[in-house]
């Protein structure tokens, strides 16, 4: 039996209603974006599962082997987890939507899932790093993605950003993509910018 479990805080919205998943950074937690999944959408169910994977006392949702150098063996195992635990949810709350909202490393096992399986009909990809070229997935055809960005990201830089939106693109996507001046960190136009992502699901 496949282990599709996370340690995870669950709000259930209201019947009908889309179900968002808010995917924390690395060293975050369950609690990181819960709160504010919970505002973005009121009556919807909000699930924050905690990366079971640790760097250091760190959590994540996947290995890696140095500073964006991917354990792709283990983001495999990662990606077929998170969507097992995306499916199940999903049904048991009958979800009018799937919607996703990562940070970070959240962010990636989020881009990841979507590259391999589609299911997110909208996703919040805020400050990704896919450092390797994906593969085709017609499934993405008419999926929202938002990618938020700095342009003086160090962990993140702006041309591998350019290149995921790309590739939403040409899957044909429906993208956006929004910039700050800054670094790694969120700011404000971010949050304005996931708001009215997620604005048709409220």
């Amino acid at each position: 039996m496949t282990d599709n479990s996370y340690v995870h805080r669950l709000h259930a919205g209201a019947p009908g209603k889309p179900i968002l998943f808010a995917l924390h950074g690395t060293g975050g937690d369950e609690n990181q974006f819960f709160d504010f999944a919970r505002r973005l959408l009121p009556d919807a169910t909000i699930v924050s599962p905690r990366g079971d994977v640790f760097e250091f006392g760190a959590a994540r949702f996947f290995k890696r082997t140095g500073e964006g150098v991917y354990d792709m063996v283990d983001l495999g195992r990662a990606t077929g987890k998170m969507a097992g635990f995306v499916e199940n949810l999903a049904a048991e709350h009958r979800a009018s939507a799937i919607l996703g909202l990562g940070f970070s490393n959240g962010a990636n096992i989020l881009a990841n899932v979507l590259i391999e399986k589609g299911l997110f009909d909208a996703s919040a990809l805020m400050h990704p790093l896919i450092p390797f070229r994906p593969k085709a997935n017609p499934a993405l055809a008419n999926r929202k993605v938002l990618i938020t960005a700095g342009e003086r990201d160090p962990i993140s830089p702006p041309g591998v950003t350019r290149a995921l939106a790309d590739y939403f693109e040409s899957q044909k996507a429906s993208v956006v993509t929004e910039w700050h001046s800054g670094g790694h960190d969120i700011r404000p136009n971010e949050i304005d910018a996931v708001g009215v992502l997620f604005e048709p699901y409220r």
